[in-house]
C-alpha cells in the first residue's frame, strides 16, 4: 500500500476474509433472504374446527388468498375541491403509465396487464385497488413513477394509502357534519381520516362543521403518529387525546343556548379495538411465526371493557363500530354478545350492509368452540374447561344458548374474508343505543366540584421530581389502570377578547367578524406569539372544560405564522395548513386572481431567495399587485373543474407562492404542468452515488490494485442493497 494512504477497513476486511480461506463467521447481509414460511398449524387446525368457511372448497380458497401477498389500495380524499379533478388525472394520466410500467416489469403486452379495480363499495367511485404488492411498488424501477404520484399525493392530502377493508367500520359509522364522534383507539389515524372527511362532506353548507372527531390512543408515541396522520387534512374540528380507552373519563360541555354544564355524550363511536390481527397476514406474515390463541383469550377482556365504557359515553339514538382486524369469534362475537346481554335490551346490532353496496362479507357466527393452546382438546362448554385453565378461558368467551342468540340478531354482523374480494380479513358489527344503561353512571357534580377546586401543588420527591398519583375514576370496578407516559405537553392559551394581535391580524386582512377570535390559540404563554391556531368552538369549549381531566396531545390548525419583514407593515403571514378554513373570512384587500401561467411560474420556482418578478407575470397580475402592499396575501385560481387558494408573499418587486414540495407537485399535475424537475428516479441516483463512491474509494486507494478492486465491489454491493 502507498505510504501515507489511509486503509480502508471494508476493503481490508474483505481481504482477510479471502486470506483465510472464507473461514470467518459469515456475513449475515451476503446471505438470501429467507422467505417467512406461511403455515402454522395451529392456525389451521383453529380456523378449520371453527368452519369459517362453508366447504372444503372454500376452504381451500381461503388458505391459498390468505398465503398471498395484500394489493395496494388507496382513497381519493373527497371533500376537497379538486377531488374530481384528480381522479380524472388518475384514470387517464396515473393509470396509463400504470399500465405501461407492469407490462415492462412482467415483460407482457400492455393489452394484457389488468387495469386498478375501482372499489364497487367505495363512496362516488373514489378508492381503488392496484394489482401489485406495497413490495412491487417500493422495489420495482419501471414503478417509480408510481411509487412517487402515491408518496405525494398522500402527503399532500389529496390520496390515503390505507388497507381496503380497514376502509368499511368509517363508513357504516356515517358520521354527518353535525356529529359529536369519538375514535377510542384511534393511532395511526386512517380511519380517523376518514372521520374527519366525513365530517367535512358538505363545505358549501358549513364553513365549520358544527360536529368534531375527539381521537384517543392508549400509547403516547402512536399518539403523534396519528397527529401526523390527520394533520395532513387540516381539519379545525380535531382533538387528539392520550388515554387509556377502557378507563377513559366523563368529559364535561358547555350548552350554548344556556351556558349550562353537562355530561358529555357522543352521537357516534368507532371501537376499533385491539386485537390479535390475524386478519391482517397477507400484510404482515411474520404474524404466521407468532400466531397462538393465547393472543385472543388475553384481549377479549381488553376489548369487553373498551366497548363497554364508549357503550355508557354513546347518546341514546347514537351509533357505536365494533371492529377489529381479527377473525377470531373469541374477539369478535363473544365480545358483541357479552356486551348485547349485559346491557338489557339498551343495546341493539343493526344491519349496515346497505352503506357497503357491492362488499362481499359473510354473516356472524353463532356458533364456535374453544381450544388450549395447541389447538389438541376442544371445549364447548366451561364444564369442560379444566380448573387449570379457569384463568385463561372464561365462561363468557362460549356461545350463549340457541334460543338467546337468535335473539341478538349476529347475522347483522360483517365479517369479510380474505379471498372473497382478494382483501385482508376483517369483522365489522355495528350497535345502536336504544336507552341509557342500567350501569351508566352520569357524575356531573362531581365533575363540577372538580372543576372549581384549585389545581393542588404537584409532590415532589428526594430529587426534586414530581410523583405521579394513580387518578381515581368513577365509574365501574376499578382494575389496574396501565401508566401513561409520554412528553409533557405545552399549554393551549385562548385569545382573550380584547387581545391585541388579533386586532391588527382583523385589520390587515379584513377578517369577518363570524370568525370567533377566542378560537385562537397558541401554545405558549409569552406576549410575543409565534404560530397562531385555529380550532371550533365546540373544540375551544372541550378543551377549557376538561384540559385538566385528561391529556390533550393536539388540537388546531396553524393559521397565522409570525413573519417580520423590514418591508412589510403587518407581522403575521398566512400559514397554508389553514387557508382551508380562514380563507372564508378573508377581505378582498389581500386577495390576487392570477393566471395558469403565472401560477405555473410560481410554483417552478423553488429558490425561495430568487422569487419571481412581477414583471414576469400578466398585464392584470401586475396590475393587481401594485395595488397590493408587501406582505401575506391569498392567490386565487379559477378553473372550469375547480378553484384553487394559496398563501401568497408580495414582495418589493416579486411574487411567490408559500406552499410546500408535495403541495407543490400536487397542484402542477392538477394544472398539467412540466413536472420533469421533480421526478426523482431514486434508483439512478443510488447509480450514480455507487459509481461516484467506487471513483472516490478507488482514488483513495493509489497504486493499491487490490484495494482499488476491493472499493469497487463495495460501492457495488452497496447499491445492490439500496436496490433491495
Amino acid at each position: 500500500m502507498a505510504r501515507g494512504k489511509k486503509q480502508n477497513p471494508f476493503a481490508a476486511r474483505k481481504r482477510q476474509k479471502r486470506e483465510n480461506g472464507g473461514n470467518e463467521r459469515p456475513d449475515r447481509r451476503a446471505e438470501p433472504y429467507q422467505e417467512i414460511q406461511r403455515d402454522n398449524e395451529f392456525f389451521i387446525k383453529y380456523y378449520h374446527l371453527q368452519n369459517i368457511c362453508a366447504n372444503e372448497q372454500e376452504w381451500e380458497q381461503f388458505l391459498a388468498s390468505i398465503r398471498n401477498n395484500l394489493p395496494t389500495t388507496f382513497r381519493v380524499t373527497g371533500f376537497k375541491d379538486e377531488a374530481k379533478a384528480l381522479l380524472k388525472i388518475i384514470e387517464t394520466q396515473l393509470f396509463t403509465e400504470y399500465v405501461r410500467a407492469v407490462a415492462e416489469l412482467n415483460e407482457v403486452p400492455a393489452e394484457q396487464v389488468e387495469r386498478p379495480l375501482c372499489l364497487p363499495w367505495y363512496p362516488n367511485g373514489m378508492g381503488y385497488q392496484l394489482h401489485l404488492t406495497r413490495k412491487d411498488i417500493r422495489r420495482s424501477e419501471p414503478l417509480f413513477r408510481l411509487h412517487n404520484f402515491l408518496i405525494v399525493e398522500t402527503t399532500a392530502g389529496s390520496i390515503s394509502r390505507q388497507e381496503a377493508v380497514s376502509m368499511i367500520p368509517p363508513l357504516v359509522l356515517d358520521v354527518q357534519p353535525t356529529d359529536k364522534v369519538l375514535d377510542m383507539c384511534a393511532a395511526p389515524g386512517s380511519k380517523t381520516a376518514q372521520l374527519i372527511e366525513a365530517l367535512h362532506a358538505s363545505p358549501e353548507q358549513h364553513k365549520i362543521p358544527p360536529g368534531y372527531v375527539m381521537a384517543n390512543d392508549v400509547d403516547n408515541n402512536r399518539c403523534y403518529m396519528l397527529v401526523h396522520q390527520a394533520k395532513r387534512l387540516n381539519s379545525p374540528c380535531l382533538l387528539v387525546t392520550n388515554h387509556d380507552s377502557s378507563f377513559f373519563p366523563n368529559m364535561l360541555q358547555t350548552d350554548a343556548a344556556t351556558g349550562n354544564k353537562s355530561i358529555l355524550k357522543f352521537d357516534k363511536i368507532l371501537c376499533d379495538v385491539p386485537c390479535s390481527g390475524d386478519g391482517t397476514l397477507r400484510k404482515n406474515p411474520d404474524i404466521w411465526m407468532k400466531w397462538n390463541l393465547a393472543q385472543a383469550y388475553n384481549l377479549h377482556g381488553v376489548q369487553y371493557r373498551i366497548v363497554r365504557r364508549g357503550a355508557e359515553m354513546l347518546a341514546v339514538g347514537g351509533r357505536l363500530v365494533y371492529s377489529t382486524c381479527s377473525l377470531n369469534p373469541i374477539e369478535n362475537e363473544a365480545v358483541l354478545q357479552r356486551i348485547i346481554k349485559d346491557s338489557e335490551g339498551a343495546l341493539e346490532l343493526v344491519d349496515a350492509g346497505h352503506l357497503v353496496p357491492g362488499l362481499k362479507y359473510k354473516p356472524g357466527m353463532t356458533t364456535w368452540k374453544l381450544a388450549t393452546k395447541e389447538v389438541d382438546t376442544i371445549f364447548s362448554n366451561f364444564d369442560e374447561v379444566p380448573e387449570s385453565l379457569h384463568t385463561i378461558i372464561r365462561p363468557a368467551m362460549f356461545p350463549l344458548p340457541a334460543a338467546d342468540m337468535a335473539t341478538i340478531g349476529m347475522e347483522k354482523c360483517i365479517r369479510v374474508l380474505p379471498h372473497l374480494q382478494d382483501s385482508g380479513g376483517f369483522f365489522v358489527a355495528v350497535i345502536e343505543k336504544r336507552r341509557a344503561l342500567n350501569f351508566e353512571k352520569n357524575d356531573l357534580q362531581d365533575l363540577l366540584q372538580q372543576q372549581e377546586q384549585p389545581e393542588p401543588e404537584p409532590q415532589l420527591d428526594e430529587q426534586g421530581k414530581p410523583v405521579e398519583e394513580p387518578k381515581s375514576a368513577p365509574w365501574g370496578p376499578q382494575r389496574k389502570r396501565r401508566r401513561l407516559h409520554g412528553y409533557k405537553e405545552d399549554p393551549y392559551v385562548f385569545f382573550e377578547q380584547d387581545d391585541a394581535d388579533y386586532e391588527s391580524i382583523k385589520q390587515f386582512y379584513q377578517m369577518d367578524d363570524a370568525l370567533n377570535k377566542r378560537c385562537l390559540l397558541t401554545r405558549c404563554q409569552t406576549e410575543r406569539k409565534k404560530n397562531i391556531y385555529f380550532c371550533s368552538e365546540p373544540i375551544r369549549d372541550l378543551v377549557i372544560n376538561n384540559e385538566k381531566r385528561i391529556k390533550i396531545i393536539n388540537t388546531g390548525v396553524k393559521t397565522f405564522v409570525r413573519c417580520e419583514n423590514r418591508h412589510t407593515e403587518h407581522p403575521y403571514r398566512l400559514a397554508q395548513e389553514g387557508l382551508q378554513t380562514s380563507n372564508a373570512f378573508i377581505g378582498s384587500s389581500r386577495r390576487i386572481e392570477v393566471e395558469r401561467d403565472d401560477l405555473v411560474l410560481l410554483l417552478n420556482c423553488t429558490d425561495p431567495t430568487k422569487p419571481p418578478s412581477t414583471h414576469d407575470m400578466q398585464p392584470e397580475t401586475q396590475q393587481r399587485c401594485k395595488e397590493l402592499g408587501v406582505g401575506s396575501c391569498v392567490l386565487k385560481y379559477v378553473d372550469s373543474a375547480f378553484t384553487l387558494y394559496i398563501v401568497g408573499w408580495r414582495g418589493t418587486s416579486s411574487l411567490r407562492a408559500y406552499v410546500d414540495r408535495d403541495e407543490t407537485i400536487h397542484i402542477l399535475r392538477l394544472l398539467g404542468a412540466d413536472l420533469s424537475k421533480f421526478e426523482v428516479n431514486k434508483y439512478e441516483k443510488a447509480k450514480e452515488a455507487a459509481a461516484a463512491a467506487a471513483a472516490a474509494l478507488a482514488a483513495a486507494a493509489g497504486e493499491d490494485a487490490d484495494a482499488a478492486a476491493d472499493a469497487v465491489e463495495v460501492a457495488v454491493e452497496a447499491t445492490e442493497q439500496m436496490e433491495s
